[in-house]
């Protein structure tokens, strides 16, 4: 019997990565071929949006817009939507995006699944097995759904809800399926990492699951991303200071360094224990890449605020840094404040803030310059393999290239010599 393909198209972040993996994983693999944001032709369509700020709704409509024209002229012949845009707007995109088939929402997975494949909603399983579209050799593990964090800025809570921690057994079951796969690296990810377990136990458990998630045979890299400042856990900086699985790594928005800001923003630091928390940190692990993202442009920022903020990243030369502008977003307490910043002042000062980084980031891959690094290959891609060193994640972070003339695996870690440095990318040779 001839497959259906169905094509599941992800935007936004890795936590939509892991829905449409989840998602991939329910359809019965004797009927249906998923591919994952490929240019491949499919039967049926399946867009998995993000709705977080302007920019990424905006990117969520065009795509749909581009589908709906297939489905118009007949190149596809089902066109599901789903995900955050969907689970905010769903009633405004039905009245104005006809040719879509039906849309869902963010916990509506197995009603998807449930459509497409025409059965009953009982008999779609409820289960973590994944439809993985990473390399086979990492995988992201989202711990928890949804935030209580109250941010002024962020809609997350109104789009996926109070904070849900995974229980343990069932993140260790679907990290042991991981790693029975091939899987080496967890990238550990939710809304706020250091909250998982606190709806489950009343206790902060971070700490005890990457115990139980690296104890796993296979598992060989254990990656933090989105950890939330305030309240940040003494053991969690003693886990990553010591642990020979867990990643010199850290990804930590502080979002701001004012503290007239950071208070209006709701982040529960003000700027003095914000400087203290990132230097505890440093001094514990002088080792670590701490990655970090910043708003400018969020209501009442001035220019000597905005100066502030560059003077704190000269000043704390993290090794990873992203810059938003900020985005009103409706519902949101900050929505009330207006918008009194000019787009075009903020994309300045996006772009201010960067180039300072740009040089921070060469400055830092020049030191590396010369030494041995642990390196695992993602990919190959022309005559050059690219990895990546403990310090960097994939799809945001730092690449090593490496011009090879023996081959080498996929998959597998390397010790190499690290021989050039960009801003964002380092060159390497094989040892000897």
């Amino acid at each position: 019997m001839k497959k259906s393909h169905i094509h599941i198209v992800t935007l936004g972040c890795s936590k939509n990565t892991v829905d449409s993996e989840h998602l991939g994983a329910l359809f019965r693999p004797e009927k249906y071929q998923i591919l994952h944001n490929t240019d491949q032709k499919a039967d049926i369509v399946i867009i998995n949006t993000c709705g977080f700020i302007g920019d990424a709704k905006e990117e969520s409509i065009d795509t749909i817009l581009a589908y709906a024209e297939q489905r118009k002229t007949g190149r596809i012949r089902k066109l599901i939507v789903m995900g955050c845009l969907s689970q905010r707007y769903k009633n405004f995109l039905e009245e104005e995006i006809h040719e879509v088939d039906a849309f869902f929402g963010v916990d509506q997975l197995r009603e998807v699944a449930a459509l497409i494949q025409q059965e009953e909603l009982i008999n779609i399983p409820e289960h973590y097995k994944r439809n993985l579209s990473t390399p086979e050799h990492y995988a992201y593990l989202k711990i928890s759904e949804g935030c209580d964090r109250k941010c002024s800025f962020c809609a997350i809570p109104l789009i996926r809800g109070k904070h849900v921690s995974v229980p343990e057994k069932a993140l260790i079951d679907e990290a042991k399926q991981l790693a029975a796969s091939g899987v080496k690296e967890l990238i550990l990810i939710a809304q706020d990492l250091t909250y998982y377990g606190i709806d489950l136990t009343g206790k902060r458990m971070i700490v005890p699951l990457i115990h139980a998630l690296a104890a796993i045979d296979g598992i060989q890299w254990i990656r933090l991303q989105y950890a939330y400042p305030a309240g940040f856990p003494e053991d969690l900086i003693e886990l990553i200071a010591t642990h020979p699985k867990v990643c010199n790594y850290l990804d930590m928005p502080l979002q701001h360094i004012n503290s007239v800001l950071l208070k209006s923003m709701k982040r529960g630091l003000d700027g003095e224990h914000t400087r203290e928390l990132v230097m505890k940190i440093r001094q514990r692990i002088p080792d670590l890449a701490f990655r970090t993202t910043f708003i400018v442009g969020y209501p009442g920022e001035t220019r000597e605020m905005f100066e502030e903020l560059c003077d704190f990243v000269r000043d704390m030369r993290f090794e990873r840094m992203g810059v938003f502008a900020y985005s009103a977003e409706e519902d949101t307490s900050a929505f009330d404040l207006g918008d009194e910043v000019p787009e075009n002042e903020k994309q300045e000062r996006v772009e201010m803030l960067m180039a300072i980084q740009q040089d921070i980031a060469l400055e830092l891959n020049r030191q590396k310059v010369g030494s041995i690094q642990k390196v695992l290959i993602d990919c190959k891609e022309g005559e050059y393999y690219i990895g990546r060193t403990q310090y960097d994640s994939p799809e945001v972070d730092n690449e090593v290239i490496i011009q090879e003339q023996q081959p080498m695996r996929i998959g597998e870690f390397y010790d190499l010599r690290i021989t050039a440095a960009e801003s964002f990318d380092l060159y390497a040779e094989r040892v000897g």
